[in-house]
């Protein structure tokens, strides 16, 4: 009798702790001195997060940094958490598209403040910094796609894996280069592709540094679909269209949806069934449910 009702409390504090807004992975027990890393990111500048509003409940988050293929500086990074932080508190949102500047994805860090940061200690601080940063914009109640032009490599093939889609243009590439620097995947990239494509792939994309084109990134699940175009402009409207055939209901409705499905995904058979019977309970009897069951009867 105790040990079932520990049981489900248990449940019930996970399923509540998963729907919590801004929660990170990481904390002082696990040897995270955010503030600390946050002052040595700050020093590395350049570049920036942009966020922008479109029709339909969509927004268009642009990785802004050309001149080094849109790698990530230490301001960059910070910058990326706070957008993540103010996606989690839109209320009317939907759907998310991320792309990077002019005609490229992302090439990862920038080497300056790699090269800076080298210390055991720092790597470790960046790593859980950039993995609970990930791990909140993947669990973001919107429906997010990726959209692949250029070259994504390193953190930003990781980054990529961070969305719930990938759409690649004409000519794009995703490779996980890690390797080649002495290096795995540490912002949660690792683990995210394998949930992508299986561990037996992930092995090979991993371990033989290999250049994935369109093509082969549909054939392996890593992609939906090529694009028609590689013009930025164009291919950011053809996403936008194909992100709109999946967010034609109210914004409560799909953030729900996207809710229950991450619930799926994260947590343990019984603390995803607490959790969507909690998610439930938000759209039951709500503006979009009380409207359909009305139009149904009228139908009738």
């Amino acid at each position: 009798m105790a040990v079932s009702l520990w049981k489900s409390l248990l449940q019930t504090t996970k399923s509540r702790l998963f729907l919590q807004r801004g929660v990170s992975l990481y904390n002082g027990v696990h040897g995270f001195e955010e503030e600390a890393i946050k002052k040595k990111l700050q020093q590395f500048g350049g570049g920036s997060i942009n966020l922008s509003k479109e029709d339909h409940g969509i927004r268009v988050l642009t990785l802004n940094n050309p001149k080094q293929m849109n790698a990530f500086t230490g301001t960059m990074m910070l910058e990326l958490q706070e957008r993540v932080t103010e996606l989690e508190n839109w209320k009317d949102g939907k759907g998310l598209i991320i792309h990077g500047a002019e005609n490229t994805f992302c090439s990862g860090s920038d080497l300056n403040a790699v090269r800076a940061m080298s210390s055991s200690e720092d790597g470790m601080n960046m790593c859980m910094f950039m993995q609970s940063t990930l791990t909140r914009l993947k669990r973001l109640p919107l429906i997010s796609v990726a959209v692949v032009q250029g070259k994504a490599l390193g953190g930003g093939a990781e980054f990529t894996t961070a969305c719930d889609f990938r759409l690649m243009t004409p000519g794009s590439e995703i490779r996980f280069v890690h390797k080649q620097m002495g290096l795995v995947p540490g912002w949660g990239g690792a683990a995210r592709l394998v949930q992508i494509v299986g561990s037996g792939v992930a092995l090979k994309l991993l371990s033989g540094a290999l250049k994935v084109d369109p093509e082969r990134a549909v054939h392996l699940g890593l992609a939906e679909e090529t694009l028609p175009s590689s013009d930025e402009t164009r291919s950011l409207e053809e996403a936008q269209a194909w992100l709109n055939q999946y967010t034609k209901a109210p914004a409560e409705v799909i953030q729900a949806v996207k809710k229950v499905v991450t619930a799926g995904r994260e947590l343990q058979l019984e603390a995803a069934l607490w959790a969507e019977k909690d998610i439930f309970g938000t759209v039951w009897g709500g503006p979009a449910n009380l409207q359909a069951l009305a139009q149904s009867t009228k139908r009738k």
